[in-house]
Formats: structure tokens, C-alpha cells, sequence
């Protein structure tokens, strides 16, 4: 008798994660209720403004964009650490709005999470190495209170393809705050960035995300998300920008896993990066770390945290 509720938790865990996974492939059989049939994004010189990237999507959508600390998709090793299948560096929940403004949920990936049949918490950012898209889906609607089958649409993005992304734009202007400098053998990682603005190509902004302050390193690491974010839509708008994008998109497609075409990323794009649109970021609330260590750290009661979407 004293099994049965861990046996029962257990069920449950399944049934939600095998939901959450049937929502996910479900929900390519009803692009048409949310993006038009009809294309206009063809044109031979080039979409002159946003709204020439794509149809904009009939209603608003959430993604789940899974930053993976893997070089490549599908690399047996993440070639990080802690070795083994890939982590998750970053974890951003999206919603585009046509209608309204570009909400993000910047996930805390050391958030303390205790997954049913467990006896000790993990870190959300471990998640995607245990269970895959699916259980980060599951465990992101959980913590946000979203309805059951959210998030519709996923992408998961490898180092490599984050890389690719920056140098098929040119460069990244970004402005670190200070010298970030440090070698780790065990990852095989160099960093060697100086302070102040300037033009980072995607290996830099690879070393400008990963760098981690020995204090406060992921919230950090988030401001820096945050930030590199921002300024992408901010030179994805120009003119010249927009007219690669397509291409960029579709050469990108076989570097991550996702269930967005690449027509359907422009729909998307095409209301991220109109004339105006802002994009407001929230993050969920931690309790102070314990003992100096915040590899892992608890999460505020849910009544305490924001309410997302607005």
C-alpha cells in the first residue's frame, strides 16, 4: 500500500509527458487554423518590409526555444560539462502576439524542479537531458499554469546552428560590460572577448553567451540572453537583413530540431520584427541561494511569480 502513490505520481508524470509529446505532433495537423494557406512571401528582389516575410499567423502562438549546450543536433556528446547528452544552456518561452507585443519567459535553468518518483530536486536545465523536448514542454506549462497542449511549437537550437545564424547575418553589435576571459579544458573552451562595443562574429557571441561571472552567472547569462536577443531583431529589421532572411531560415532548417517550417518561422518572424513591435522579457523568481552555492537554486511559490502571458 505504501507504493501505490509513487506509483500513481508516476502514471500521472507519464500520462502528462505523453500529452504534452502527443500535443506537440497533433498540433502539425492544424497549421491551417493557424497560419493562411495562401503564400505571398515569394518575391525575386527580396521582401522589402516584414510584413513581406510571410502571412502573419491568425492568432497568437507560444514556442518553446531550448538553447542546447550541444555543438551540433544530434551529437552523441554535448562536449560541455558535465559530458554526456546535451543540457540546456537556455530556456525561453515566446509568445507572438499578431496583436499585440513579443512576451518571453526566460526560463531560469537553475531552478530546482522535483519530477514525480524522485526523491531529490534537479535543475531545470537538466531536463532536456532526461526527457527530451517533451518533458521541458511539460515541466515549462506546469510552472506557468498554461492550458494542457501549450507550448504548441518548439525549436531547439545547437551551438552550431547559433553560430551559423550570426555569421549568415554579418555580425552581431554587442557591447560586453567587461573582459571576459577564461579557458576551460574540460569543455574545450576558450573565451576571450575585451569590453565595449563592437562587431562580434558567431563565435564570439557564442563566447559572450556562454561566459559565466562567478557571481550571479546564470542571471547574468540571462541579461546577456536578453540582450543579444534584442539587438538580433534590431538588425534582422534592416532592409538588407530582411531580404536574407528567407534564405538564412531555410539554410539553418537541417542545423535544429523543430516543428516549424521554415515558412511558418517567417509568419512568426514577420510579427516579430514589424515596424514598432517590442519585445518584454520576464524571468521566474528564485529564493536566495543557500550556503554560497547556486547551481541550483528554489523557485518562489507560484503565487509570487508573474503572470505570463500578460
Amino acid at each position: 500500500m505504501a507504493n501505490r502513490p509513487q506509483r500513481s505520481a508516476r502514471q500521472r508524470a507519464s500520462i502528462r509527458l505523453l500529452a504534452a509529446g502527443a500535443g506537440i505532433v497533433a498540433g502539425l495537423g492544424t497549421l491551417s487554423r493557424v497560419w493562411p494557406l495562401q503564400d505571398h512571401s515569394a518575391k525575386e528582389d527580396g521582401p522589402p518590409s516584414a510584413d513581406a516575410l510571410a502571412e502573419r499567423p491568425n492568432r497568437a502562438l507560444n514556442v518553446l526555444l531550448i538553447g542546447s549546450d550541444a555543438d551540433h543536433q544530434g551529437a552523441i556528446s554535448n562536449g560541455a560539462a558535465p559530458a554526456g547528452p546535451a543540457n540546456s544552456d537556455a530556456l525561453l518561452l515566446v509568445h507572438i502576439d499578431p496583436d499585440g507585443p513579443v512576451q518571453v519567459m526566460n526560463l531560469p535553468v537553475e531552478g530546482a524542479v522535483r519530477l514525480p518518483g524522485d526523491a531529490t530536486p534537479v535543475p531545470l536545465g537538466s531536463l532536456y537531458r532526461r526527457g527530451g523536448t517533451a518533458l521541458v514542454a511539460s515541466a515549462s506549462a506546469e510552472l506557468l499554469g498554461l492550458p494542457e497542449g501549450e507550448p504548441e511549437r518548439y525549436v531547439v537550437l545547437p551551438r552550431t546552428a547559433l553560430r551559423e545564424l550570426v555569421d549568415g547575418m554579418g555580425r552581431l553589435e554587442l557591447a560586453p560590460d567587461r573582459t571576459m576571459a577564461y579557458t576551460d579544458q574540460s569543455q574545450k573552451l576558450t573565451i576571450a572577448l575585451q569590453g565595449g562595443l563592437q562587431q562580434l562574429n558567431g563565435a564570439q557571441v557564442e563566447q559572450y553567451l556562454r561566459f559565466k561571472d562567478p557571481l550571479n552567472g546564470q542571471e547574468r547569462r540571462r541579461d546577456r540572453q536578453e540582450l543579444a536577443i534584442t539587438t538580433l531583431l534590431r538588425q534582422m529589421r534592416q532592409g538588407t537583413q530582411l531580404q536574407r532572411l528567407p534564405s538564412l531560415v531555410s539554410e539553418l532548417r537541417p542545423q535544429v530540431d523543430s516543428n516549424l517550417s521554415p515558412q511558418e518561422v517567417l509568419s512568426l518572424m514577420a510579427v516579430a520584427l514589424e515596424p514598432g513591435q517590442t519585445v518584454q522579457f520576464q524571468t521566474l523568481s528564485l529564493r536566495p541561494a543557500l550556503n554560497g552555492k547556486a547551481s541550483m537554486r528554489e523557485l518562489e511559490e507560484r503565487r509570487l511569480q508573474p503572470r505570463w502571458p500578460q
